[in-house]
């Protein structure tokens, strides 16, 4: 059994439920649908919408439920991997993107975005991954100039999540020349100029569609940026923390679901005679995975409590996502090797999970990228190596 998870109260179980009962019933069947034609459907969107699920935080003057407890986001997410599929970014739609319009956004911005946010009809993407920057945001090279009543946007993004099915994209772009000078902006899709390029094939993850996108000569409003012009980096620091809790939970979510659907496969699968799940060895490595996945629980969960109160660092984030993203890693390769070449095969969800899993030490941050966060917090920066 899993080990107890203190931090959630009862109403969380019973939202819990709630999501369970939707989700087995009227979402679990369209995985394969959303798995062929490259994402969900507009309408998945706007059920999600429909429940109060979306932006949680968001207040009642813009149709939501203004509930400001991540325990629910995380709930909602563990409930989404389990019965649909990792790849519905709602996740990226409420808690990625949502929170800067929650932060940054003016009274007559939120009136204008977030009603559509709410309800569903608006699906929000965030636009900052260049084609030769990766992790590194301040060396960004799209570009918006300062026109008087506009900014004129030029440049182009890549691994866009939502992208094809996105209506709002929060864009990251230079605003002068001296490096880390970033604003943020919110650009439609039916912009002028707006164009979306490909819609990217990848390893994993067909439910979620990436694209790629362009702005040539898009005339962005005045009234569509979000706070001030040069400070989008700190903007952006500012929500990592958040961001890469929200990608531990998706994480950690997808790799216990990993190791219920090996743990059961383990049980029933019958090799010389005995269960696969009598030999030692399996015995061994499903111990080993249950520590791992209650200790890092655990830990999460911590995390998660400390974003609530506003206290969680950027180097306990950090961790939170390196843990999690490296503990999904081996948990979907060990239970894949064990349902051996059953595994291989599409046909069994380990094998989809596998390829769905790598991407998670690369996104929101790589791996790497997170061990320097920690490191740095520790005082070991680069003057302290030399």
């Amino acid at each position: 059994m899993p080990f107890p998870r203190t931090h959630l109260e009862p109403e969380h179980e019973m939202f819990r439920d709630q999501v369970r009962r939707y989700l087995k019933a009227h979402m679990q069947a369209k995985v394969p649908h959303w798995r062929t034609q490259g994402h969900v459907d507009r309408e998945d969107f706007t059920a999600f919408g429909a429940n109060g699920w979306l932006c949680l935080w968001a207040g009642e003057e813009y149709g939501g439920p203004a509930i400001r407890d991540i325990r629910y986001d995380q709930v909602l997410q563990e409930e989404t991997i389990r019965w649909t599929d990792i790849g519905f970014f709602h996740n990226a739609h409420s808690m990625l993107v949502g929170p800067y319009l929650d932060r940054f956004a003016t009274s007559e911005q939120k009136a204008r975005f977030l009603p559509g946010a709410v309800s569903g009809e608006t699906i929000m993407a965030i636009a900052m991954t260049e084609p030769d920057t990766g992790s590194d945001l301040a060396a960004i090279r799209t570009r918006a100039e300062d026109r008087g009543d506009h900014y004129l946007l030029n440049g182009s993004k890549t691994y866009i999540s939502n992208g094809v099915i996105g209506d709002l994209f929060v864009v990251a772009a230079r605003t002068g020349e001296k490096r880390g000078r970033i604003g943020l902006f919110v650009v439609m899709a039916g912009m002028e100029g707006f164009s979306l390029g490909r819609h990217l094939k990848k390893m994993g993850l067909p439910v979620q569609d990436t694209a790629e996108i362009r702005f040539d000569d898009v005339r962005v409003p005045k009234e569509n940026l979000l706070g001030d012009p040069g400070m989008g980096f700190a903007y952006m620091a500012e929500c990592l923390a958040v961001e890469r809790t929200m990608s531990a939970i998706s994480s950690l979510s997808h790799a216990q679901a990993a190791f219920d659907i090996t743990l059961e496969f383990v049980k029933e699968r019958r090799a010389f005679g005995k269960p696969v799940g009598a030999f030692q060895n399996t015995r061994f490595v499903m111990a080993d995975l249950r520590a791992r996945l209650d200790a890092a629980q655990a830990y999460l969960d911590q995390c998660v409590v400390l974003a609530n109160d506003e206290r969680l660092t950027p180097e306990d984030a950090a961790a939170a996502k390196l843990l999690c993203s490296e503990v999904q890693g081996d948990v979907v390769d060990a239970g894949l090797q064990l349902h051996g070449g059953a595994g291989y095969m599409d046909e069994y969800e380990i094998s989809h999970m596998f390829r769905d899993a790598r991407i998670a030490r690369i996104y929101a941050g790589t791996s790497e990228i997170m061990k320097e966060i920690i490191g740095r917090g520790l005082g070991l920066g680069d003057r302290d190596l030399t």
